[in-house]
């Protein structure tokens, strides 16, 4: 028999499921309240900590054999003592996906409508007509081809657009893409596109990338939109953009720091949309992940390869 601990928001149907798909072991459903202490004794965890847990702790212990992240960003779990451990780690890239494509979508069309423009002067009860900007037919780049990245790239191609993309395994690139690129080959992209579209994983690699050098290379007018992870982007570099126009508009569901402080310049800026980290949400979110993670119980539990499987040194899933 085997311990689940389990940390993201169950109801009591869905630890039913869990169970059905492993009736042998136990299901602790531990919460961000006893995550810290349960995850010590489990051999199994499905989740996401957002409160300090003591990896050292549970490496020692040498109980815990898998983690499935309940989010596609691993960067809650891939501290050096689980990396050098052998411990197993799979990510729900893609889980998520269609949630995350929405978001940036609304994000992105957000800015090109003019939205926030609107919506000051509706509150001032102007019925002006004020310039607007086009998502169709514009150059689209996309910064991480994983999971989210794919279905992004999947809806903006309705939109007629150009897409290019970079990717750490440039591989199976679907038609509608028109290039997808190695990393070494972003400041091409920069030099392009109309709106830039973050949906990297977070690693020493991809932490600061986009920072006053990077945003220099993209076109005056261009717009970045972050769904990915908040220190991707370097905020002191992006308020600096979006002040001299280099940026034309941000749409921010992530930030370097989150919550975001009340100080941040970035609360006051006219051309930034900021979301509070709420791309993935979704009425059935916890049921997708749930029937995500019970589908990987069972190949874990008959000796199968485990979906989304995460190279812990590069800190994401390797197709």
């Amino acid at each position: 028999m085997s311990r689940i601990v389990l940390c993201y928001p169950v109801e009591s149907r869905h630890i039913a499921q869990i169970a059905a798909a492993a009736p042998e072991d136990e299901i602790v459903d531990a919460g961000q309240e006893r995550v810290a202490t349960e995850i010590v004794a489990a051999d199994i965890f499905c989740g996401h900590a957002k409160v300090p847990v003591p990896w050292h702790e549970v490496v020692r212990r040498g109980r815990l054999k898998w983690i499935q992240s309940s989010a596609a960003g691993l960067d809650h779990c891939l501290v050096p003592a689980v990396v050098e451990s052998a411990i197993v780690v799979t990510s729900a890239s893609g889980v998520l996906a269609d949630q995350v494509a929405e978001h940036a979508i609304a994000l992105a069309t957000g800015l090109t409508r003019s939205l926030p423009v609107f919506f000051r002067a509706q509150q001032k009860r102007e019925f002006l007509r004020r310039p607007t900007r086009d998502l169709t037919r514009a150059t689209m780049g996309i910064v991480g081809f994983g999971g989210n990245g794919r279905r992004l790239a999947e809806v903006l191609h309705v939109f007629h657009t150009r897409i290019l993309a970079t990717d750490m395994f440039p591989v199976d690139k679907p038609e509608y893409v028109d290039a997808l690129w190695p990393p070494e080959r972003l400041p091409e992209l920069l030099a392009v596109v109309d709106v830039l579209f973050l949906a990297a994983p977070l690693t020493e690699m991809t932490r600061g990338m986009i920072n006053r050098r990077s945003l220099a290379m993209l076109r005056p007018g261009a717009l970045l939109i972050n769904v990915a992870r908040g220190p991707l982007v370097v905020e002191a570099d992006l308020v600096e953009a979006l002040r001299s126009g280099q940026l034309a508009g941000a749409g921010l569901d992530v930030t370097e720091e989150e919550p975001l402080a009340p100080e941040s310049l970035l609360w006051d800026l006219p051309n930034c949309i900021i979301t509070p980290h709420v791309g993935g949400q979704s009425a059935r979110r916890i049921d997708n992940m749930t029937d995500f993670f019970c589908a990987n119980l069972r190949r874990y539990r008959s000796g199968e390869p485990l979906a989304n499987p995460v190279d812990k040194r590069l800190g994401y899933p390797v197709r």
